[in-house]
């Protein structure tokens, strides 16, 4: 099955309000044509997933800068001055999280936990509101599981059914978010026919990708 559709009917499916998680690290391996139609379609009140809100004129940093999300869960915001002005100003919840801690919640997610045990941040902010958890002796605050409603992803490579290939480290969040949404899609460099990618070059197998789109270049 050809899983390609339009980067129009990819965004036609996100609503306001809804949960996105969007991979990158500093706007590398984020999907930019797919974050330009959304910025284009203007919906707000959404929720973000992601490692960090990019820059003002790159990445996930846009949607920012265009007052489209209610809450940001992200392990940094430095590089985005608009983020933590909103922020300040109590305009946008923003909720940071450790890097690592982060990427487990997404991990639980994606695959049926009901949560994790980490000690960062014990005896900090981080730990008002969570449950604290002893095992043998140890005390650990559990971290849930995020999942989202949409998962706008990018891949360097993909074939008409979805499987993944990246190059060097366009990877990042994008194969873990890949498990952990309603709705899966992926903007790819490159889509080629099914055959064209070796099996041991797949990084993210098909079945976990509902639609690809061909980025813009």
């Amino acid at each position: 099955m050809n899983k390609q559709i339009s980067i129009e009917e990819a965004v036609s499916k996100i609503k306001d309000g809804d949960t996105i998680m969007v991979g990158g690290f500093l706007a590398v391996g984020t999907p930019e044509s797919l974050i330009d139609a959304l910025v284009e379609k203007g919906v707000k009140n959404l929720t973000l997933i992601c490692n960090d809100t990019g820059f003002m004129d790159k990445g996930v940093g846009k949607l920012v800068v265009n007052k489209q999300f209610k809450k940001i869960i992200a392990s940094h915001i430095g590089t985005n001055r608009e983020t933590g002005r909103q922020m300040v100003e109590g305009e946008t919840e923003v909720v940071l999280t450790p890097q690592g801690t982060l990427v487990e919640q997404i991990r639980a997610g994606g695959n049926g936990l009901g949560g994790i045990l980490v000690k960062t941040g014990l005896g900090t902010d981080i730990q008002k509101g969570k449950e604290v958890i002893t095992v043998d002796g140890e005390d650990y605050l559990l971290e849930k599981p995020m999942r989202a409603d949409v998962a706008l992803l990018f891949a360097n490579k993909a074939d008409e059914q979805g499987n993944l290939w990246y190059h060097g480290t366009t990877r990042n969040f994008n194969t873990v978010m890949a498990t952990a949404a309603d709705w899966v899609v992926v903007e790819a460099d490159e889509i080629v026919p099914v055959g064209e990618l070796a099996p041991n070059d797949v990084v993210v197998p098909g079945v976990f990708v509902h639609n690809i789109v061909q980025g813009v270049k």
